[in-house]
């Protein structure tokens, strides 16, 4: 059984796609960005762009029955891998013990003006 989420905690799907899903015992998340899902302004630096997405993502796992702590697996794609430290720092922070599985690449291209996009994998044991 799929279970669609959507939460007004999060923003919206701008295309053909949802916030998240779950199946089963694991909940996917579709790729977030720094968008603010109560029409506030979208922050510029990427401090505030990588806390934003990380908050947004944690509101669908939230809606979808699951916490921070039940991800598994993350990709992180930034437009500046010169970026990655200070991203790590605030990833880091955000998952404190839990370090689930990363993938990290670089990306020609992210929409409009964001310079981090997430998705997740969790999984609750």
């Amino acid at each position: 059984m799929s279970t669609i989420i959507a939460t007004p905690d999060a923003p919206g799907a701008i295309g053909p796609y949802v916030q998240g899903r779950v199946i089963g015992n694991m909940c996917y998340t579709s790729g977030r960005v720094a968008i603010d899902p109560h029409g506030g302004p979208n922050p510029e630096s990427i401090e505030d762009q990588t806390r934003l997405v990380l908050n947004n993502m944690n509101a669908i796992l939230t809606a979808g029955g699951f916490s921070k702590t039940d991800v598994v697996k993350t990709t992180v794609f930034l437009l500046d891998m010169g970026d990655f430290a200070t991203v790590n720092t605030i990833y880091a922070e955000f998952f404190g013990d839990h370090k689930p599985c990363r993938t990290c690449v670089q990306a020609a291209k992210l929409p409009g003006t964001f310079k981090i996009e997430i998705e997740a994998i969790a999984i609750k044991a």
